[in-house]
């Protein structure tokens, strides 16, 4: 679970980002789920359109692909979603970590 501060770095990332995919009249089906877990398995961080015609909330489609994928939602406006995992292999995006407050 990422913290706030976490998120909000990860969205600035993610602003120069273009979509990658796009989820449409066809909604999430596995051969896109599969192709998600492999994007994010390379890039980490990335951005996802969701058109009108494909019936689908742009947090309902969001939270359908996290669930599938086992990735982060970052963000869900509009009509585009980020999504964030880091790489079992590879990983490249360094996320601020979080201190603990000394009472």
């Amino acid at each position: 679970m990422l913290t706030g501060k976490q998120r909000a770095h990860l969205r600035g990332l993610a602003n120069g980002l273009s979509p990658l995919f796009q989820v449409g009249k066809n909604g999430i089906e596995e051969n896109f789920i599969k192709q998600i877990k492999e994007s994010l398995e390379v890039r980490e961080l990335i951005k996802i359109k969701v058109l009108e015609n494909s019936g689908l909330e742009t947090r309902a489609a969001s939270d359908e692909i996290c669930r599938a994928v086992g990735c982060e939602g970052i963000q869900a406006i509009g009509s585009k979603i980020v999504l964030y995992k880091k790489s079992s292999k590879n990983p490249k995006i360094e996320v601020p970590e979080v201190k603990k407050k000394k009472k």
